[in-house]
């Protein structure tokens, strides 16, 4: 490697670095952000287990073990539409405009959004993880496969977050990305085994369960979190991953250099 070369990649890192903590600075700025989002997922997290939770079999599981790990898995999902919105926004207020006269990286700019959105998900996570464990829910497998499938929840979110990216660079409208990023997470939320077993569904749904992203990431989860065979459901998974993220990641680096071009 050439001094070029090595200079040139320690200039898109430290880029990234700067877009990261640009991104990350905005919660801090405007912490209402943050404070709405734990506060979303807060309610809806009580709503589900004590409004629907005794009313739905779960094979004798109480209803938060069977469905806490599941609603991690919704939190990066839904997360992702926050992303779609918060690229919108920055090409409505122009500041892409101002980003393209300064000497930086292309990817720097999409990527230190990513980043910066990971740290959210783990946030989120953890204090899901609390209140959780608040109301009764506890890691039966031990530490170890817990750590493992929050770590398997953050790829999940990461290959999300491109699509997220993607539908706020095509849209450049906050109103427009807040319906276009929810149209297309709640066929994948509500029709997967995150709320009820699969088996409960019509068999018409039970095919597009079965083939729906999120149903081997909650499967691989809760397997993690109770303890069970992850040998059907990892794979699906981490092949949903790299694929959503081979398809999307290039749409979304063609599309904003387009757009910045």
């Amino acid at each position: 490697m050439n001094m070029s070369t090595s200079s040139k990649i320690n200039n898109t890192l430290s880029d990234i670095g700067i877009m990261t903590q640009r991104n990350l600075l905005r919660y801090v700025r405007l912490p209402q952000l943050m404070i709405a989002n734990i506060a979303l997922n807060a309610v809806l997290l009580l709503l589900f287990n004590y409004v629907f939770g005794g009313a739905i079999r779960t094979g004798g599981i109480e209803y938060i073990q069977f469905f806490l790990p599941g609603f991690m898995v919704q939190t990066v999902v839904f997360g992702s539409t926050q992303t779609s919105v918060g690229m919108a926004d920055d090409f409505s207020k122009g500041i892409i405009d101002r980003f393209r006269s300064l000497p930086i990286s292309r990817s720097a700019f999409l990527t230190g959004r990513v980043i910066a959105d990971v740290a959210r998900y783990a946030l989120l996570i953890a204090i899901i993880i609390a209140i959780g464990s608040a109301m009764g829910f506890r890691f039966e497998n031990g530490a170890v496969p817990a750590l493992m499938g929050v770590a398997l929840i953050i790829l999940f979110g990461i290959s999300l977050t491109w699509v997220g990216v993607f539908i706020g660079i095509s849209v450049k409208d906050i109103e427009t990305a807040q319906v276009a990023g929810f149209v297309w997470v709640f066929p994948l939320v509500f029709a997967s085994s995150l709320y009820v077993p699969i088996e409960t569904m019509p068999a018409w749904l039970q095919v597009f369960a079965q083939i729906n992203p999120v149903t081997p990431m909650v499967d691989t989860m809760r397997a993690l979190s109770l303890g069970g065979s992850i040998s059907s459901s990892l794979w699906k998974t981490l092949v949903w991953d790299g694929s959503i993220i081979l398809v999307f990641l290039p749409l979304a680096l063609n599309r904003y250099k387009l757009m910045t071009q």
